[in-house]
């Protein structure tokens, strides 16, 4: 079920809203959290019931996992605490490692040693590499006594809550059992529906009408045109760019604002990205949890930064290969968390020599490196993204618009074209350059959902408030009648 459905909005949200207040309106809390648990399952059933067996078998061998970590259990009698641990996560990565990266191994070992084993083709589970991750947090927070009460309803409720399920962002159980633990919310609270529908309002908008926009030219540009001049590649390349970021940081702001509407504060995911000015600013921003997942769970526990330089380097390297792989079974993938690595390795040593640059300059850098790899990031064979860079940094094929002639005939000389079809390749128009400047200067200067919803609540019962709300929800469902259902993009990964 996608947030952005008429099935969501007008039947899910709102039944379920009504019915798990009014269980706690009547003191059936426990009750409550039974139906949000259901609903939640109904929630990811929706895709595709045959995989419900899996999320349940997943929760169940992971809370007894943590609960015999935290709490020990006969399991010391034969196996170390830190061997338990390692056999826990090395399990979901199995379970991962199996749905995601079968075909990829099989693929390669079919390459490598020209042989023709059969691929298993399997049906990726929708949202597997984040309840696992999530889960593998769970594990090594029971393992650091860091989770402190195991109820399995409890867990189930902060395994499978709805908003933050399917695409993250990947919470931490300390983060969220209080919260379903506090009375006051356990009662309907008018301020945050009128947050959540502020904030969800603006993450519906930026999908459907902004990133679904932008769809059309990314994949006119990667999966459709044979070849691309000059314009069109960066067209393609920048409309990928402004695609995912409006795709991803609606889908965070629609899981964000479902939650504050059950009185839930999920953390912030998502931090003007394109605003950063070096690759660690980046990854400050972007998919935050993921970058502190990583962290915690993998940079860390590999020495960090402890260990002298090179180990650092080396550690960076792994980590982000280690991203890579999570987003996707690809070479593309893989390459896409290298330069990202290589690039955080070079920016320390920068730092350290004493180095500087301007800001503007700075953030010059961070962007187009930024842009540059997500054609890999978006890519689904080598010879898309080949496509594609080569034309952004070729001359052999420009085309210019026709408006140019009179101001740069001299060019022509030198085998620039003009023509009013200057981006015909990619499905454009003449409002293809105007969606990019646009989305470029929203991105860079203006307010982010982040900083809407602080200003909001102070003004959230004041007339223009809703009418911005209103306007928002009712253009961006006029916008659904007419446009089939989008997945968000990181239900792939």
């Amino acid at each position: 079920m996608l947030f952005n459905s008429y099935e969501f909005i007008f039947v899910f949200l709102p039944i379920s809203f009504f019915i798990y207040f009014y269980l706690n309106k009547k003191d059936l809390t426990e009750v409550g959290k039974v139906f949000l648990v259901c609903s939640s399952l109904f929630f990811y059933s929706w895709w595709n019931v045959a995989y419900l067996p899996l999320i349940l078998f997943s929760m169940i061998f992971n809370y007894f996992m943590g609960k015999s970590l935290s709490k020990g259990g006969t399991f010391q009698k034969y196996i170390s605490k830190r061997n338990f641990l390692i056999f826990g996560i090395l399990s979901n990565l199995a379970l991962i490692g199996y749905f995601k990266y079968s075909d990829f191994f099989i693929d390669n070992i079919n390459y490598v040693l020209n042989t023709d084993i059969d691929l298993l083709n399997l049906a990726l589970p929708l949202a597997i590499s984040f309840f696992t991750f999530q889960q593998i947090s769970y594990l090594v927070d029971s393992y650091r006594h860091q989770t402190h009460e195991y109820n399995f309803l409890n867990y189930a409720l902060f395994v499978t809550f709805f908003p933050q399920l399917i695409a993250g962002p990947i919470v931490h159980h300390k983060e969220m059992m209080p919260q379903f633990a506090l009375v006051e919310n356990k009662m309907i609270n008018y301020r945050n529906i009128s947050l959540g529908l502020f904030i969800f309002s603006i993450g519906l908008f930026k999908k459907v009408v902004i990133a679904d926009t932008f769809a059309v030219w990314a994949s006119a540009g990667f999966d459709t045109a044979t070849t691309l001049n000059l314009i069109e590649a960066w067209a393609t390349s920048l409309s990928y760019t402004f695609q995912l970021y409006f795709d991803f940081s609606g889908y965070t702001d629609m899981a964000i604002g479902a939650a504050l509407i059950f009185n839930i504060k999920l953390p912030i995911n998502f931090n003007s990205p394109y605003k950063a000015t070096n690759i660690q600013d980046f990854w400050r921003r972007w998919h935050i949890t993921l970058s502190r997942f990583l962290r915690e769970y993998v940079y860390i526990p590999l020495g960090g930064n402890r260990r002298g330089e090179f180990r650092t380097y080396s550690n960076l390297m792994v980590t982000f290969i280690i991203g890579g792989i999570w987003h996707g079974a690809g070479w593309t993938f893989i390459f896409w968390g290298m330069l990202h690595g290589l690039a955080l390795a070079i920016q320390r040593l920068w730092n350290s020599l004493g180095f500087s640059l301007k800001p503007w300059l700075a953030w010059l850098i961070t962007f187009n490196f930024v842009n540059i790899t997500w054609v890999f990031f978006r890519a689904k064979e080598w010879s898309d993204a080949t496509k594609v860079l080569r034309s952004m940094f070729s001359l052999d094929n420009v085309v210019l618009p026709s408006v140019l002639l009179n101001i740069l005939s001299s060019l022509d000389k030198y085998g620039v074209e003009f023509s009013q079809e200057y981006v015909r390749h990619i499905n454009g128009d003449k409002w293809t350059g105007i969606w990019i400047i646009v989305a470029m200067i929203v991105v860079v200067f203006a307010m982010n959902s982040n900083q809407l919803l602080e200003r909001y609540k102070t003004l959230y019962q004041e007339l223009w408030s809703s009418i911005l709300v209103g306007f928002l929800l009712f253009y961006s469902i006029k916008v659904m009648a007419v446009v089939t259902d989008s997945e968000f993009l990181y239900f792939n990964f």
